[in-house]
């Protein structure tokens, strides 16, 4: 990338990547430039040499290189190739003491140099000259995998690996490595298990210590997850469980094992403890306490502590002594970097006892600071009288801390399974030494409390990588002991809490006052808590900032920063730099280092040359180096006894600093001068940094120091420069205003009161949304000043590449910052920031900068809150400076001037945003008070108001007072003391010409109002309108807040649209009235679809048309008497139910059917009873306005009845029909719902009344009552049927010989019944309605095809919306109907078929009118001749009933199909043209069969199958007795064998078959032969039962009887014509030998429903045959 850039070279190496070095700080010292051809992009230096990559990734050795056998000197002036490594690519170096390590590009890591230790990780080599590969391998994946390693770290005797999966790996000597383990040297590489599931960030070692950055854990999501049982780092059992003689112990104080590595020669001390004694109910120990014994040859007051306190160190640091505990004096401290002191320790330390069950013993002296108990007690006592816990200025962390423990085989000689800790305390300190030897429950259980305090004081604070361990866990894990606690803590937990809720403020960290803590107690105002959620990381491409620094190995100097001067085996966080932001640890010989995103620098450990940078002590603890104020630390290296530091100052070049010992330039130089030699007191400028250039990165090592510049290439360094430090400085810019301004005003316990409950509110959101904008800062500029030490293609930009993160972020910061400017809350904060930083709150005015005198301090304050915009422009400017480093017409030149113009725009809009708040606050001041506090809201700008009278009502009084005001979310109207909100989403305006009135008029509608606006002039008309019109367009695009931001792109357009989303709430509308609509508008009227909620609980969900329901809806009204809803889906028009449709009602009856006007209306079915299948009643039928009138089935299942007929006004009148379930069938008139009237009774045993009715089955009047075997008795009857009647009248005999005369008397049913023409006139009507016709026949063609068009297109949307409806065949069907049949002229029978096709398909799919027909036919008459209605006398209105459906059926198929000839019309002829032609064309002129139209050929295939099970059902009790009769005879007969049932029904001889052929093989007939002779045919003739329509079944008959000449044909071997006394009793035969139960159920249903131009033909024939073979069996036996 450089190269296009550096015009001028041909590769621009020359100009970056230069390698300078240095010793000392001395004026005379200069730079030497490290001559390499190729720029170095990484140095590493060890103690007396220097390993650098070059670009191309080679690796280049200089310095004292003893390992190198071939050279002469082993000091080598010159740079040497490592020519080993010339085949790999590498992209990272380190160097050691005395070895070095690179990292190649596929992961893979090569060492060479000392060996002695196995800090090379090769076994068996003491010295390794040339770099050789190490395998990083991890057993306890299977199969072993090969780890990728990112980088690594060399300290003396030890290397670190860092892999890919940000897990760490060490080898070599010392605890340094973290293992557990006490063999070494280690060869080969092995996982730092403490760090494994962490994400760690980097590794550094020094002499003998590692230091590793680790990425927070993420807070626990759900903080009530069930707690864990084992340690998440050494896997050992976070409870255990010891049995005892006589009680079991269950300990939850286990710690992770960590180490003491004391010299060989000393003693190795070890504790054990049992904390639980107080369990047993005791409330002091009666078993031994043990102590803890650390001998360490020193005197006795020096023997646990560091020295003792220097009076130069923070007031927090309490002083001690270890026999006599001091008082803990604690003073407010403004030090926001106050080291961890006991509270912290004592955490520490109350961990640290594992309970060890066996009596316990101290291996070691007993020498316990308190040598009794009372002494314990007393001291307990006063501690928890002290705010101890004040101390704690970190965030909780990490609540594995540290603990040490020296080799366990060595120590313990206990049984390996007890749980035992081995510790020596951390910071030996008399209070430790108190927390570890007394074991009581008592102090286990205050130890924890102060914990609690501890840990949780600052949980309220959102600080980056907040509570990081469980600690609600930790604390839940505390049983509740027994023992009795001091009684002067009071519920600590409680206080606790409301301390918590007071301070939890995010972002801010601050040191709780101990007026405060003493206070706690006190009864005070609830404060509100200020606290947003955790923030979450920004995003993927940033570094965290959210980081912890961990520390082990040797800490003899004090570099582990534990507060001590103690080993440690294993990785333990440093916790006082917590929540420090820390981005990069270094490690000097025996110091450490750590920067921080703020840019300052902790160090600590060795001191003796002042390296740490400052004379603070103790050294054990991080504290910051001393640097003068603006001097921002951005990178550090750490050497031998020096640090060296790389920062920003005034000007954009970058500056170094230097701290710790002079290098003399004596070649010979003896130690002893070495250690008098000069050092700094804190850091130095190096006076020599201006000449260098851009330093982008330093390293030191041994006494050497590095830099790495690059020379300024056309600007685009310093830009680069430029860009990240002012980043930089913007970071420590907004973190100064969270600690210098927020958090001493949020200490103020008086804020929440003086602001009231929703300016807090504002001020929370203020706070949450800064630290949201600080977070990302500080993260930007983290990733800025990695970018400068990496790769410098700008490709890799955060702020190019997630510009729109940015960009929201501010938008959302000046937004927070916009609202509570409206609300004044500038204004109130004005006397707490005088409380706090005095009158002149002169603190404020330096962070504002602002350069006006005399501002008032509220405009000072919101002056500094809006100075993050300034930085937008910063942005822009320094994006365009770097674009003007590229070509033109380069891709990144048009990437830097895009996001250069999206920070350009998103400041002027948010200057623009800032103006309209300023604007509205001003509006606020001046407008009267009243109306103020219901119109002023946080989000509320002022747009524009009308107080010149530029904007006036029409037709207003003369005296009436009208005030318009435009909001960004609201037009309001203000008159005298009243106002009107009309929300802007839901309101339209449109100008008015001027033409005729000459009046500058505004119409604006609303839903509920519409009301014309005059404006002053055509300039104020057209500023309304087009302020109105921007306002609405902003509300619907749902930044109302915000406006527009420039960055999205979309262009405003001038007015919004007519049709839009939104939500409303009537106030006036009679049906409307306080209900809720939220759905598409059109014109101020709900259109399309939408929700409408009422209050008291009605809703309806559906489409909307002019204002109105109009479509398919969804509607539920509560029923508060039944505790349930009315609930109905179905059709609307003109805002009632009206169409087809489902209604639940909350008794639990179901209507579906027709509504009209809200009314049942039309065709329907009503089931009432509480469930469906145990329904006691269903009616379906027609309906009239809400009652049954016209035709209807009324299924009165409780008493097992079911009429069938007429209807009027809920009630039965008319003729009609009752079954019963008793066989009892009556057909006659009926009104008032009862049978009135003359009718005709039958029983099931035939016996028939026939005459007058008066009530239910009430005989009154005359009549003719006729016994089962023709007796009658004729005369008057009154009674109830069943029950005895009275009678007067006559009574005959018919004889025999009348019998014929009688019968022609029998009764004809029926008569009395609805006429089958008359029945569901009703489910007709509807489809013809559909069809567009008002009532038959009435109607256009062409409309109806229009009506099926779009019925099927409105269907299958919905499908297409909801396709778990359709199955797919269904979904093809629509398909196929979208065609429809076209033909010109006659219907031949080729256009025949199409529409017989068409018509199939229309009737499968209820979508389609006539489907829908179909359907509804279908149900209603299984209603009606299922269940009690499967009553045999009722078969033959149900064949009439078919027959009825046929004709107007066709009649509607004609309708469609005008073409198609009448019913028993034929067919045209095809055109005759092809004859000429063709000469096989001659066969057409014989008329072919079947060109007779017919409606049943062309409907019943559509309608029988579907009608087929309760139609059959029918005849098969209608014919009972005869198929009784004949299914005897048939099995009687079936029993003979073939050849004698032939002879018995007189076949002749000839047609016998001699072979039948059986499973393929032909057999001789015998005579015992059965069931073989014509088997084909009786097989054929068993499908009658197979088919449904009679033509199906004639079709049947007619290939048995052709399968049958078949047969005889292959007997007699010639040409014969049948005969009917041939034929007939082969047939015979044939219908016997089929066995078919309900043959003459079948018979009748041909001879009923066939089709009549079919019965003089040759079917005709064949079925009357069959008949025949019927009757034939029947009487079989009297022959």
């Amino acid at each position: 990338m450089e190269k296009q850039i550096s015009s001028g070279e041909e590769d621009g190496s020359g100009e970056r990547g230069l390698l300078h070095t240095w010793r000392g700080y001395s004026y005379s010292t200069t730079p030497e430039r490290v001559l390499l051809s190729r720029p170095v992009l990484q140095a590493a230096l060890g103690a007396r040499h220097g390993v650098l990559l070059v670009e191309g990734g080679q690796v280049y050795s200089f310095g004292e290189l003893p390992w190198k056998q071939n050279q002469t000197s082993s000091v080598v002036t010159e740079p040497v190739l490592e020519a080993v490594l010339s085949e790999q690519r590498v992209v990272f170096v380190a160097a050691g003491s005395a070895h070095s390590g690179v990292v190649t590009e596929d992961g893979g890591v090569h060492m060479w140099g000392e060996n002695a230790h196995g800090q090379c990780g090769l076994l068996g080599l003491s010295v390794i000259p040339n770099p050789t590969p190490v395998a990083v391998l991890d057993s306890e994946a299977t199969p072993p995998q090969t780890v990728k390693i990112l980088e690594v770290a060399c300290g003396d005797q030890h290397t670190l690996a860092l892999s890919a999966k940000h897990e760490v790996w060490a080898w070599g000597s010392g605890c340094q490595l973290g293992l557990n383990t006490s063999t070494f040297p280690v060869w080969k590489p092995q996982k730092v298990e403490p760090l494994a599931g962490r994400h760690v960030l980097q590794v550094a070692c020094g002499a003998a210590h590692s230091l590793a950055l680790v990425r927070c854990l993420p807070p626990p999501q759900e903080p009530r997850k069930p707690p864990q049982d084992k340690c998440g780092q050494c896997h050992q059992l976070l409870y255990t469980m010891t049995d005892k003689e006589d009680h079991v112990i269950i300990s939850d104080g286990h710690h992770c094992p960590l180490g003491v590595e004391l010299d060989s020669d000393e003693t190795k001390s070890a504790l054990e403890g049992n904390p639980e004694q107080g369990k047993q109910g005791k409330s002091s120990p009666t078993e031994p306490v043990p102590s803890v014994s650390t001998q360490i040859p020193r005197s006795p007051t020096s023997s646990t502590i560091p020295d003792s306190t220097p009076a130069s160190e923070p007031p927090n640091q309490v002083p001690e002594s270890s026999q006599e505990p001091v008082e803990p004096t604690i003073e407010d401290s403004t030090e926001p970097e106050a080291p961890v002191t006991n509270g912290e320790v004592c955490v520490e330390a109350s961990e640290s006892c594992t309970p060890e069950p066996d009596s316990c013993r101290a291996i070691g002296g007993k020498c316990s600071p308190f040598p009794d108990e009372q002494a314990v007690k007393a001291y307990l006592k006063r501690l928890s009288d002290h705010a101890l816990a004040e101390h704690t200025t970190k965030t909780p962390s990490t609540l594995h801390s540290a603990q040490l423990s020296s080799d366990p085989a060595d120590t313990f000689t206990s049984d390996p399974l007890i749980p035992v800790a081995q510790s020596v305390t951390p910071m030996g300190s008399a209070l430790n030494n108190l927390v570890v030897s007394c074991a009581s429950a008592v102090g286990e259980r205050v130890v924890s409390t102060y914990e609690a305090l501890s840990l949780r004081k600052v949980i309220g604070y959102w600080v980056p990588g907040e509570g990081r361990e469980r600690v609600e866990e930790r604390l839940r894990l505390e049983e509740p002991m027994q023992g009795k606690k001091s009684s002067s803590l009071g519920d600590i937990r409680e206080e606790e809490a409301e301390l918590s809720r007071r301070l939890s403020l995010p972002g801010l960290l601050s040191q709780v006052s101990p007026r405060l803590l003493r206070r706690t107690s006190r009864p005070r105002a609830r404060a509100i808590p200020l606290t947003p959620g955790g923030i979450p990381e920004a995003d993927a491409h940033l570094p965290s900032l959210q980081t912890e620094v961990w520390s082990w190995g040797r800490g003899q100097e004090g570099q582990l920063g534990h507060g001590d001067v103690l080993p440690r085996l294993q990785p333990v966080c440093v916790k006082s730099l917590n929540g420090k932001e820390v981005l990069r640890v270094a490690a000097g010989a025996h110091h450490s280092l750590a920067l921080t995103a703020q840019s300052q620098v902790f160090s600590w450990g060795c001191n003796t040359s002042g390296q740490l940078g400052h004379m603070e002590s103790p050294t054990t603890f991080p504290h910051l180096t001393k640097l003068s104020d603006g001097i921002r630390v951005w990178d550090i290296g750490a050497g031998q006894q020096h640090t060296l530091l790389l920062a920003d100052g005034d000007c954009i070049q970058p500056i170094l600093y230097y701290s710790g010992q002079q290098v003399k330039e004596v070649t010979e130089q003896t130690e002893e001068e070495e250690q008098t030699g000069e050092y700094t007191q804190q850091p130095v400028l190096l006076p020599f940094c201006m000449n260098l250039g851009y330093v982008s990165s330093v390293c030191s090592g041994g006494r050497t120091c590095a830099a790495l510049t690059d020379r300024n290439v056309m600007g685009f360094i310093a830009s680069l420069h430029e860009l990240a430090a002012a980043e930089r400085k913007y970071y420590c810019k907004l973190s100064n205003v969270k600690s210098l301004l927020l958090q001493p005003l949020l200490k103020l316990d008086s804020l929440s009161s003086t602001l009231g409950q929703s300016t807090a509110g504002l001020l929370q959101n203020l706070i949450g949304r800064l630290s949201r904008l600080s977070q990302l800062t500080g993260q930007n500029s983290a990733s800025l000043t990695s970018f400068l030490r990496r790769s410098r293609d700008i490709r890799g930009l955060v702020i190019l590449d997630d510009a729109h993160l940015f960009l929201d972020t501010y938008s959302e910061y000046c937004s927070a910052v916009g609202d509570l400017l409206v609300m004044g809350g500038f204004q109130a904060l004005v006397k707490p920031c005088q409380d706090v930083f005095g009158k002149g709150a002169e603190v404020v005015q330096r962070l504002s900068e602002c350069s006006e005198e005399g501002l008032p301090l509220a405009d000072v304050l919101a002056h500094l809150f809006y100075l993050p915009i300034k930085h937008l422009h910063e942005y822009g400017r320094l994006l365009l400076k770097l674009a003007t480093c590229y070509e033109v017409s380069s891709v990144d030149y048009q990437k830097l001037q895009d996001a250069c113009s999206k920070y350009e725009s998103m400041a002027l809009h948010l200057k623009k945003r800032r103006k309209e708040a300023e604007y509205t606050l001003h509006f606020w001041k001046s407008f009267p008070g009243k109306m103020t506090d219901s119109l002023r809201k946080p989000s509320r700008r002022l747009i524009c108001e009308s107080s010149n009278k530029a904007l006036t009502l029409q037709n207003a009084g003369r005296f009436s007072v009208n005030w318009f005001m435009l909001f960004n979310d609201a037009l309001v109207h203000a008159q005298f003391s009243t106002h009107h909100v009309f929300p802007l989403a839901t309101l339209w305006v449109e100008p008015i010409s001027e033409e005729n009135t000459g009046l500058y008029g505004l119409k604006v509608t609303s839903p509920e109002e519409s009301f014309t606006l005059l404006a002053s002039s055509p300039a104020e008309k057209a500023k309304w309108l087009r302020s109105i019109n921007q306002a609405v367009e902003q509300a619907l695009s749902g930044l109302g807040h915000d406006g527009i931001p420039p960055s999205t792109g979309v262009t405003q357009r001038a007015d919004p649209p007519i049709s839009r989303t939104a939500s409303y709430t009537f106030y006036k509308d009679s049906r409307l009235k306080e209900a809720t609509y939220e759905g598409r508008w059109v014109s101020g009227k709900p259109h399309g679809r939408g929700v409408v909620k009422w209050l008291d609980g009605r809703m309806y969900t559906g489409t909307f048309k002019n204002g109105l329901e109009d479509g398919f809806g969804d509607y539920i009204v509560p029923n508060k008497n039944l505790n349930s809803c009315d609930h109905y889906q179905g059709q609307w028009k003109d805002g009632k139910m009206h169409g087809f449709g489902t209604f639940r009602y909350a008794s639990g009856e179901v209507y579906e059917g027709s509504f009209q006007d809200n009314m049942r209306h039309g065709h329907g079915m009503l089931r009432s009873g509480k469930l469906n299948s145990t329904s006691p009643s269903v009616f379906i039928g027609q309906w009239q306005y809400d009652k049954k009138s016209g035709y209807g089935v009324f299924d009165d299942i409780t008493r097992g009845e079911k009429y069938m007929g007429m209807w009027l006004d809920d009630q039965r009148q008319g003729n009609g029909v009752v079954v019963t379930q008793f066989g009892l069938y009556y057909e006659g008139a009926f009104s008032n719902n009862k049978m009135m009237g003359t009718g005709v009774l039958l029983s099931e045993d035939d016996t028939t009344f026939e005459g007058e009715f008066s009530e239910d089955w009430t005989l009154n009047g005359k009549g003719v009552l006729t016994m089962p075997n023709g007796d009658y008795i004729e005369g008057s009857f009154s009674g109830v049927w069943g029950t005895g009647l009275k009678m007067s009248g006559s009574y005959y005999k018919p004889s025999l010989y009348d019998s014929d005369k009688e019968k022609a008397h029998a009764l004809k049913l029926g008569r009395l019944a609805v006429h089958s023409e008359d029945k569901w006139k009703a489910v007709f009507m509807e489809c013809w309605n559909r069809l567009g016709c008002d009532s038959p026949l009435q109607g256009q063609t062409t409309t109806a095809w229009d009506n099926i068009a779009v019925a099927l297109t409105a269907n299958l949307r919905q499908q297409r919306d909801s396709p778990e409806l359709l199955s797919r065949s269904h979904h093809k069907t629509l398909e196929s109907l979208e065609c429809i049949p076209q033909h010109v002229g006659p219907v031949t029978l080729e256009v025949y078929h199409t529409i017989r096709r068409y018509l199939v398909k229309a009737c499968d799919t209820p979508l389609h009118p006539l489907g829908r027909l179909v359907e509804t036919l279908v149900s209603v008459y299984r209603m009606t001749y299922v269940g009690v209605g499967a009553n045999r006398r009722l078969l033959h209105q149900a064949v009439n009933e078919i027959k009825s459906y046929l004709s107007r059926i066709f009649q509607l198929v004609r309708f469609l199909f005008p073409d198609l000839p009448e019913e028993g019309g034929s067919l045209a002829d095809p055109p005759k043209e092809t004859s000429s032609s063709d000469p096989a064309g001659k066969q057409l002129e014989s008329p072919k069969p079947g060109c007779v139209v017919s409606s049943s050929a062309l409907l019943l295939p559509v309608l029988l199958p579907r009608l087929y099970p309760p139609l059959f059902t029918l005849y098969a009790l209608e014919k009972e007795k005869e198929d009784d009769v004949y299914w005897e005879c048939v099995l009687r007969l079936n029993k003979q064998p073939d050849l004698a049932l032939l002879a018995f029904l007189g076949v002749q001889q000839k047609f016998w078959p001699v072979t039948v052929t059986v499973h393929g093989e032909k057999q001789q007939v015998l005579s015992s032969t059965k069931d073989s002779c014509f088997a084909s045919a009786v097989e054929t003739l068993q499908q009658i039962s197979t088919t449904f329509t009679p033509s199906d079944k004639l079709q049947v008959i007619q290939l048995t009887f052709e399968e049958i000449t078949q047969e005889v044909l292959a007997l007699l071997k010639q040409d014969f014509l049948w005969s009917m006394d041939d034929l007939f009793p082969v047939f015979l035969f044939v219908v016997l030998r089929a066995r078919i139960r309900n043959l003459g159920s079948e018979v009748s249903l041909i001879e009923d429903l066939m089709d009549p131009c079919v019965q003089h033909g040759e079917h005709g024939i064949m079925f009357t045959t069959l008949k025949a073979c019927y009757y034939q069996i029947q009487h079989e036996k009297v022959t």
